[in-house]
C-alpha cells in the first residue's frame, strides 16, 4: 500500500495531500468546487488544474467518484509489465524450439 505514496511529480506528497484536504474540507465555503480548488492552488503554489487532478484522484480512490482506484491502476500497470515480459519469454522459447528442432532435422538418420 505504501508503494503508490512515493513521490510522483515535481510536488512532495504532503503538499499534494494538504491541497486535496483544504479543498473537500473547504469547498462548501466557496460556491463552487472550482472556486475552492482555484482559492488552494493560488495559496499553495500549483496550477489550479493540477490541484483538480489530486481532488478527482482523491475522490475516486475514497469512492466518492467512480472510476479506477490509484492502486487499481497500478495493478493494471503491473500486469501489462509482466504479460509483456512473459510475450517475451515465450517469443524467446518458441525460437529456441525452431532452432533446436531444425538441428535436429539436420543429423543424419541412424
Amino acid at each position: 500500500m505504501e508503494e503508490h505514496r512515493q513521490h510522483r511529480g515535481k510536488y512532495p506528497d504532503e503538499l499534494r495531500e494538504r491541497a486535496v484536504r483544504m479543498v473537500l474540507d473547504h469547498e462548501d465555503e466557496y460556491g463552487s468546487q472550482w472556486e475552492a480548488i482555484c482559492s488552494v492552488a493560488e495559496k499553495l503554489g500549483p496550477k489550479a488544474e493540477t490541484v483538480r487532478l489530486w481532488v478527482r484522484r482523491a475522490e475516486t480512490d475514497r469512492g466518492i467518484r467512480s472510476g479506477p482506484t490509484t492502486e487499481q491502476l497500478g495493478e493494471l500497470k503491473r500486469l501489462k509489465r509482466e504479460n509483456a515480459e512473459l510475450r517475451r519469454a515465450n517469443d524467446i522459447l518458441k525460437a529456441a524450439a525452431h532452432f533446436f528442432g531444425a538441428e535436429l532435422d539436420r543429423q543424419p538418420k541412424r
